[in-house]
């Protein structure tokens, strides 16, 4: 991005600034949302690409203006000051952000991991490697965490990655070994699951088991998953619908029930009848939907089973919908409303039961179900291209889990980026 000639308008800098952190904000919301498809991700993405290109041509005054925001550092702030030094080729820059992740670790990770993934790979050509053979481990886990965005395999230096003694950089090499389908380092996973090491927290013990089942583990991994997915810690949720994604239709049964008879939250059932693929779990899920506090969750689980837009189908409520929800029951990862089920539609019970009764023998049983066909891999590109974001994600990892080895395709990347590598037009409507 060549800088303008004449001189900027400081105020306009501002702007853009405050807006691209403020899009990074919302972005991060909208990856993890159920009614985001990538055509309106791809419209958001090209509004921060812009004010990301119109701080950029505003040169030395720009970088300036990003640093004077890093007096008050939020995730959005750091994002964009990373974008800006990377389309700089400031590397020295890179390094003093990079310092930031031993004062604000949460924040600074989150965005330098989502600005490496967000330029193009052409930007960070030579940095990555630089990274990647630094003694800083911050660095090498940047480098890694680069890779796996792009889906590019660092080769040695993942495997290198695996043996640190830094939590940070070797949770992030056992999710980018998953992630990039290294089957060749399955043996150095499992050895990290099953090694006993008092240094492995929670998260790295989830990371491990979760590498090893998308590369083909069927033993270690799954048992280890179901035990992380009992328990009520962080990681909890993602081992529960990795397990249940994975399982055959009678331990996925006998998963969820097992929640429900320990006295897990009702949300966390709710997720978990969905993630298993059993339609069995229909009338119970429409009997849900007459409680005001789990309506909308149990329609999403409804809609994640039988393929049903509540809006689009008019299976919606008609009157004005009860109270909304306090916080949720579950830890996030990232920025998180009070109501978490603020942009899911209110099942009218009638009407659902109604199309449910009228089409559920066009139901695939006995196998898993999935946004209403059998999960097949022409299915779960189907709804990579056309589904919502946590539908996609699931489609994602579904792919992978059918043919251990495959990368898990990339639902949080520029949506350019994943249009291209799903063969869709790069115009948004």
């Amino acid at each position: 991005m060549t800088p303008l000639a004449r001189p900027t308008v400081p105020a306009v800098v501002a702007q853009h600034l405050e807006d691209a952190a403020a899009l990074r904000h919302t972005r991060a919301v909208l990856l993890r949302a159920p009614h985001v498809e990538l055509k309106r991700l791809a419209r958001l993405d090209e509004r921060l690409s812009a004010h990301l290109d119109g701080a950029l041509v505003a040169g030395d005054d720009g970088w300036r203006a990003a640093l004077a925001a890093l007096e008050s550092p939020g995730v959005g702030q750091l994002f964009v000051a990373a974008v800006l030094a990377i389309e700089r080729h400031d590397e020295a820059q890179v390094d003093r952000l990079l310092a930031l992740v031993d004062a604000l670790p949460a924040e600074a990770t989150r965005a330098l991991a989502s600005a490496f993934g967000w330029v193009s790979a052409q930007a960070l050509r030579g940095l990555t490697a630089s990274l990647l053979k630094s003694a800083q481990p911050q660095a090498r886990w940047l480098g890694i965490a680069a890779c796996a965005a792009h889906r590019v395999d660092p080769a040695d230096a993942l495997a290198a990655a695996l043996q640190a003694p830094e939590p940070l950089l070797r949770t992030a090499a056992l999710r980018t070994a998953g992630r990039l389908g290294r089957i060749d380092l399955l043996p150095a996973v499992l050895a990290s699951l099953q090694s006993g090491d008092p240094a492995h927290d929670a998260a790295t013990q989830v990371a491990a088991a979760s590498a090893a089942l998308l590369l083909g583990d069927t033993g270690p991994a799954r048992q280890a998953l179901r035990s992380f997915a009992l328990q009520r810690e962080p990681g909890a949720a993602e081992a529960l619908q990795l397990s249940l994604l994975a399982a055959q239709p009678d331990a996925a049964r006998a998963l969820v029930r097992r929640l429900a008879a320990e006295g897990a939250p009702l949300r966390t059932t709710l997720r978990a009848a969905a993630w298993a693929g059993d339609v069995q779990a229909v009338p119970w899920l429409i009997k849900q939907m007459a409680d005001p506090a789990h309506a909308r969750l149990a329609g999403e689980a409804f809609s994640f089973l039988t393929g049903a837009d509540l809006a689009l189908l008019d299976l919606e409520r008609k009157d004005a919908a009860p109270a909304p929800n306090g916080p949720s029951d579950e830890p996030a990862d990232d920025e998180v409303a009070l109501d978490e089920d603020e942009s899911l539609p209110w099942p009218d019970i009638d009407r659902v039961r109604a199309w449910w009764e009228a089409r559920r023998a066009s139901m695939p049983t006995g196998e898993r179900c999935f946004m209403g066909a059998e999960a097949s891999a022409a299915h779960c590109t189907a709804v990579l291209r056309t589904g919502g974001q946590r539908q996609r994600h699931a489609a994602a990892l579904l792919l992978t889990l059918m043919k251990p080895g495959t990368p898990v395709f990339n639902v949080a990347a520029p949506a350019w980026r994943q249009q291209r590598a799903l063969g869709l037009p790069m115009r948004v409507s």
